[in-house]
């Protein structure tokens, strides 16, 4: 059974950093792209990053470029490292997997973990 768990959320102020993890059980996420999704409060869920799986290749959405998504294949966990964190980036935070090939889509992902809080306010 694929299970995707992240954690690492929380409470930060304006310009914290916090890294998210997402681990995985029942498959090898080296063998998957890995993206990082977010969703706020009335409002739809929107790709933040993505890793592939064949080469590692990274993208990011236009509004993250503080944000560093890496893979620690030792520990089967894709982390999403979020540098100078604005309040705007308050949201639940989901990982998700697909074929080798990142997509910005999150129609286009198959198994995704429960998501983890983040909110950034003074």
């Amino acid at each position: 059974q694929v299970q995707l768990v992240e954690s690492g959320g929380g409470l930060v102020q304006p310009g914290g950093s916090l890294r998210l993890s997402c681990a995985a059980s029942g498959l090898i996420l080296d063998y998957y792209a890995v993206g990082w999704f977010r969703q706020a409060p009335g409002k739809e869920r929107e790709g933040v990053s993505c890793i592939s799986s064949l080469d590692g290749s990274t993208y990011y959405a236009d509004s993250v470029n503080r944000f560093t998504i890496s893979r620690d294949n030792a520990k089967n966990t894709v982390y999403l490292q979020m540098n100078s964190l604005k309040p705007e980036d308050t949201a639940v935070y989901y990982c998700a997997t697909q074929g080798p090939h990142c997509s910005e889509y999150p129609g286009d992902f198959a198994s995704w973990g429960q998501g983890t809080q983040v909110t950034v306010s003074s």
